[in-house]
C-alpha cells in the first residue's frame, strides 16, 4: 500500500485514478453529486445539533473554551481521518483536496470486499468520533473529547452513507471499487 497526496483536486472527475469498469458492474443508487452534497450538509446537521445539545446539558461543567478546544482538534483531525481512509487500501490510495469547497477525500481504484469497504468508510469516523464519545459519556468531564466526537460523529455522514448503500445494495459476495467519485459493486 502506497499513499499518494496528490494536492488540489482541479475539478475534473476523469483526473482521478481509476481503472475500466469491471465486467457486469452496477453503480451504487446514490443522488447526483449536488443533490447529494445538499442531503449530506441536512443530515450532518441533524446529527449535530442534538449531539451539542447533550454535551450541554451532559457535560461536568460545560465549558465553552473546552469545547472550542474540541471543535478545533476534530478540523485539525480531518487530515488524519483521510489518512486512516487511505490505510485500509492494499494497493495505491490518492489524497486530494480543495480546501476552498470544503473538499478532502481518498480515492483508490482497488477492489474491496463489502466487509473491508465497511471498514474503510467507518474506521476513522470511529477513532476520531465514537470513541472519543464513549470516554465523555463514562467521564463528563471530558467535554473536549466530547466536542470531537460529535462533531467528528456529525463530519462521517457521507460515510455512512457509503456503509448504508454497500450494506443495502451490495449482494453477498460482491466486491466493490470506486470509479471517479462514484462506488460500483460487481459480482466476480
Amino acid at each position: 500500500m502506497k499513499i499518494h497526496f496528490m494536492g488540489k483536486y482541479n475539478g475534473d472527475e476523469d483526473s482521478l485514478p481509476h481503472l475500466p469498469h469491471r465486467p457486469g458492474a452496477v453503480a451504487f443508487k446514490e443522488p447526483d453529486s449536488k443533490s447529494f452534497a445538499i442531503i449530506l450538509n441536512i443530515v450532518s446537521i441533524v446529527v449535530f445539533i442534538p449531539l451539542i445539545l447533550f454535551l450541554f446539558f451532559y457535560a461536568e461543567p460545560f465549558n465553552i473554551s473546552k469545547f472550542f478546544i474540541g471543535s478545533l482538534i476534530s478540523v485539525a483531525a480531518m487530515f488524519p481521518h483521510e489518512i486512516l481512509h487511505a490505510l485500509c487500501f492494499k494497493e495505491d490510495a490518492y489524497i486530494y483536496n480543495n480546501l476552498k469547497k470544503g473538499m478532502l477525500f481518498v480515492v483508490g481504484p482497488e477492489d474491496m470486499t463489502k466487509s473491508r469497504f465497511i471498514l474503510m468508510a467507518l474506521l476513522p469516523n470511529v477513532v476520531f468520533g465514537f470513541i472519543p464519545f464513549v470516554i465523555f459519556l463514562i467521564f463528563p468531564s471530558f467535554l473536549i473529547l466530547g466536542s470531537l466526537g460529535a462533531i467528528a460523529i456529525a463530519e462521517g455522514v457521507g460515510d455512512y452513507m457509503n456503509v448504508f448503500n454497500a450494506l443495502t445494495q451490495m449482494p453477498k459476495g460482491a466486491k466493490t471499487y470506486l470509479y471517479k467519485f462514484h462506488s460500483f459493486w460487481y459480482l466476480p
